[in-house]
């Protein structure tokens, strides 16, 4: 089954006449959104919570489309993912990276790059809201180009690597101004070059980084969060520097079904080319 005819068969999943909606027993919004690689989380850094809003009786999932655009590149995401009694997550997605700018000044052979990433989350224990504890999740990403080509000729080591991160959020429900706001710490292992469109590890550094990411969100209303997120990467490549990602979002959730996030992301550097800001759009789509 492709990956379009997938996402289609989620979406008429929650609309079928009569399907189960779970997670009533769920605050809105506490199955966060979905990250640019699949997992449930912000929208460059996996949260420690599982997608959809389904209970531990109950299975949860979600399908997303994601366009960052920042005006010399642009980034298609979509893919779905699926939880088994908010215990297990898995996910698939697919990026593609429009190279514009660069093809244009470099005249390459080569106008996009394309990864399938392939994810896993486990709930080790705690809970966003219910504990005092933090929520703990231990996830996997194995990442995929699917033509390598481009990222070996600069120096990347292999097209093909797996990340593995430990995530810790926790809802804090008086928070500033007596909202509720969420705080969340990831640490990723990885070797990845720009997430991974650009391979993995380098001639600067063939090894693999332990990075921090983390995000923070403040609950405006029940369908309303605004937030800031950071994201520390690796710098493997000598012919160009990688910078930390940041970006401040707004995330609409109009109710279980349907969460809109907009944000504006300062990417840094990628393959040359400084200043990367630009939009981000993404749709999710919940059960």
């Amino acid at each position: 089954m492709s990956w379009r005819l997938a996402g289609l068969a989620l979406v008429l999943a929650l609309a079928a006449p009569g399907a189960v909606l779970a997670g009533d027993g769920r605050l809105l919004a506490t199955g966060g959104a979905s990250q640019v690689e699949g997992a449930a989380g912000g929208g460059i850094v996996p949260w420690a919570v599982l997608a959809g809003y389904g209970t531990r009786d109950q299975d949860g999932g979600t399908a997303f489309y994601t366009r960052v655009d920042t005006g010399d590149y642009a980034l298609d995401a979509f893919g779905v993912a699926y939880t088994f009694g908010n215990r297990l997550e898995l996910s698939l997605a697919r990026q593609r990276l429009d190279l514009g700018e660069l093809q244009r000044r470099l005249s390459l052979p080569w106008d996009t790059l394309e990864q399938d990433i392939f994810g896993a989350k486990l709930r080790l224990g705690g809970d966003l809201v219910y504990t005092a504890w933090p929520q703990l999740s231990l996830g996997v990403q194995h990442k995929r180009l699917r033509d390598g080509a481009l990222p070996l000729a600069v120096g990347a080591r292999d097209d093909r690597g797996t990340d593995v991160y430990l995530s810790a959020s926790k809802l804090f429900l008086a928070g500033p101004g007596g909202r509720q706001l969420l705080l969340n710490g990831t640490l990723r292992s990885t070797r990845a070059n720009q997430m991974g469109l650009l391979g993995h590890g380098g001639d600067r550094d063939a090894g693999r980084s332990l990075v921090f990411e983390g995000s923070a969100a403040l609950v405006l209303d029940p369908s309303w969060v605004v937030g800031l997120e950071y994201r520390h990467k690796p710098d493997n490549l000598g012919f160009a520097g990688e910078d930390a990602w940041m970006d401040a979002f707004v995330a609409w959730f109009p109710n279980k079904r349907v969460a809109v996030v907009a944000a504006w992301a300062d990417l840094g550097g990628i393959a040359t080319l400084d200043d990367q800001r630009g939009a981000y759009l993404s749709l999710q789509l919940s059960y």
